[in-house]
């Protein structure tokens, strides 16, 4: 009984080690803007708003829980998540946050549902409709994740450069915005910007990361990206 015991309690504290790599806001923050694809320390920092420092010790960490990979090249090195079961354990977490937790669901309402309080398009029914040419599909991340895989069609406006380039979109057809994930504020932002211009927009139910963990097809390069960058 013992042994089993002991075993049982290392297990455990084997699976700790992975809940106390999450235990951590901005390290969650950071595992979604790798979902989006392979990035450098120095990349990760400016996105995350942290120091070069504090950004290799949260990567140290997740490395040491087997969530990320990176590899060297030159003085730089790239991180990108180590397997798409990563981005499941992300959606779990969120999903029972937002269930269980009264703050979340607070939080979710003010800043992102306030917004935009329609239901969102699902990601198979946006598939057939851009397939069939009925909508416009808007990526309103930054260009590099962009290029790095998007949604095939879409088109790449920044959301700080949304109202510059409206002429982009046809005021014919709806528009479906996406960004990084469910609880992105970018898509939120630029549905609300597009409504207040008279243009029907939607938003996607998810992002880029749930839409290729869904195995639907995804285009990558730079495409007519337009210029800028975006923050969540």
């Amino acid at each position: 009984m013992s042994s089993k015991g002991g075993f049982k309690q290392e297990l455990f504290a084997q699976f700790a080690r992975v809940a106390r790599a999450l235990g951590h806001g901005n390290r969650l923050e950071l595992l979604e803007f790798i979902a989006q694809g392979e990035r450098s320390v120095d990349e990760l920092a400016r996105v995350a708003g942290l120091s070069v420092a504090n950004t290799s010790q949260h990567l140290k960490q997740l490395r040491q829980a087997g969530l990320v990979a990176a590899r060297k090249e030159g003085l730089r090195v790239y991180y990108r998540l180590s397997g798409d079961d990563v981005l499941v354990l992300l959606d779990a977490l969120r999903a029972v946050a937002e269930r269980h937790l009264d703050e979340v669901a607070a939080l979710v309402r003010t800043y992102l549902t306030s917004r935009d309080a329609l239901e969102p398009i699902a990601r198979e029914e946006l598939l057939a409709r851009a397939r069939d040419g009925l909508v416009t599909v808007l990526d309103v991340r930054p260009p590099e994740e962009y290029a790095a895989g998007h949604v095939p069609g879409a088109i790449n406006v920044p959301l700080e450069r949304l109202e510059q380039q409206l002429d982009r979109l046809d005021p014919a057809q709806e528009v479906v915005a996406y960004c990084r994930g469910p609880h992105c504020i970018l898509a939120f932002e630029a549905v609300a910007r597009l409504r207040r211009h008279g243009i029907r927009a939607r938003r996607l139910e998810d992002g880029f990361p749930e839409w290729r963990l869904h195995g639907l097809p995804v285009d990558a390069g730079d495409g007519d990206a337009g210029a800028g960058e975006g923050e969540a």
